[in-house]
């Protein structure tokens, strides 16, 4: 756990996806094929295997794919890894792609607006920075988060991927703050790439409870 937070801390910056938001229905998806297709999974069945899926995406190997550098290669390399699943749901791996990997599709945590408007009102100016091949604005307008964020600083357009420091660089330019006055949170390894780049950062642990993510841990950082 990171220690104590303390000025001159000016900003904040979340990574996306299982930090902010979270793919709700990917067993779900994964069950409604299957039915279609004339196979029988059961719920539980199914969150394994989308839990298995979604451990190997979050691999060096898989993420070092550039497959948040454009549309076209996320749609490639997420469905490539998809496809493993065919063997058991034979054409599950689009659907999958097509229903749960839209931005659109991603709901917020319990607890993502409640910390959002905690940064907002200790002063701090909030970018989210995320490896991801579409514009994340529209995704926090749907649920009335806009209001809530300074910058939005994604992989495809800066043309680097986290832990490349060049992305957390870019997202501190973009809210007119220095590295060292910044935090950044995430939920994987990669976000670590913000060290190089000069800033503090904090990793959520990986076991929560539903869809509460224990972003009040981050929230105990900041400065009062």
């Amino acid at each position: 756990m990171a220690p104590p937070v303390s000025s001159p801390l000016r900003a904040i910056l979340f990574d996306w996806g299982d930090t902010l938001f979270h793919a709700p229905h990917a067993p779900e998806v994964i069950v409604e094929f299957a039915r279609s297709a004339g196979v029988s999974i059961s719920e539980s069945r199914a969150r394994e295997m989308w839990d298995e899926i979604w451990v190997v995406g979050k691999t060096p190997e898989e993420i070092a794919k550039g497959r948040d550098l454009s549309m076209e290669a996320h749609r490639r390399v997420w469905i490539d890894l998809f496809a493993r699943l065919d063997g058991i749901v034979p054409g599950v791996s689009r659907a999958l792609y097509e229903r749960v990997m839209d931005p659109q599709s991603w709901a917020p945590y319990a607890d993502t607006r409640a910390t959002l408007e905690a940064a907002r009102g200790r002063g701090l100016k909030v970018g989210v920075v995320s490896n991801v091949p579409a514009d994340l604005r529209p995704v926090f307008a749907k649920h009335r988060l806009d209001r809530l964020v300074d910058s939005y600083t994604h992989s495809y357009e800066v043309g680097a991927e986290k832990p490349n420091p060049a992305i957390f660089l870019a997202a501190a330019k973009s809210l007119g703050v220095k590295p060292s006055e910044t935090l950044m949170v995430g939920d994987h390894a990669v976000d670590r790439g913000a060290e190089r780049a000069g800033m503090r950062v904090f990793i959520l642990p990986a076991e929560f409870d539903g869809n509460v993510r224990g972003l009040d841990r981050v929230v105990a950082l900041l400065p009062s």
